[in-house]
């Protein structure tokens, strides 16, 4: 797999990860508990993946959990917690807001609505991969598609 070259996520991703590295809290363990996992920093690799659920794997479940409620590996390093994403639908009066999730991945969402600028931008990202700009556009529905799959009901 090859590492993806945009100059904007060259200069923020790294920023990203020293930021989730000094944010995240050690804890001062109790003698007879099990050692803290320390959390390591990897360069996003570049997937020719265009399906929902393995997008989801790849790029989200880090910080909203494999289950899409916020409790991934990275989301005690955050300053803001990752968002339940099962209730979206539930917190927009029972309709997922498609339109929105396309904005928040493409970054042209207000992100103080959202809530917090920690979430990564992966619009630029999913276009970057390969050679077809338009299936960046694809992955974005594909994931937002998914997502719409695992809202509670």
């Amino acid at each position: 797999m090859r590492q993806i070259r945009i100059p904007i996520m060259r200069k923020l991703l790294p920023a990203t990860l020293i930021l989730l590295a000094l944010a995240y809290p050690l804890p001062v363990r109790a003698q007879g508990q099990p050692p803290t996992v320390k959390l390591q920093s990897e360069p996003v690799q570049q997937t020719n993946e265009i399906s929902g659920p393995k997008l989801f794997q790849a790029y989200c479940a880090v910080c909203h959990g494999e289950d899409g409620k916020g409790h991934g590996v990275a989301a005690a390093g955050l300053r803001t917690a990752p968002a339940d994403l099962t209730v979206l639908a539930k917190h927009h009066d029972g309709r997922f807001p498609a339109n929105h999730v396309m904005d928040v991945l493409s970054n042209s969402a207000d992100f103080t609505a959202h809530g917090s600028t920690e979430m990564p931008v992966w619009g630029p990202v999913f276009r970057s991969m390969g050679a077809n700009p338009s299936l960046g556009t694809l992955r974005a529905k594909n994931l937002t598609e998914y997502l719409r799959s695992i809202q509670e009901k």
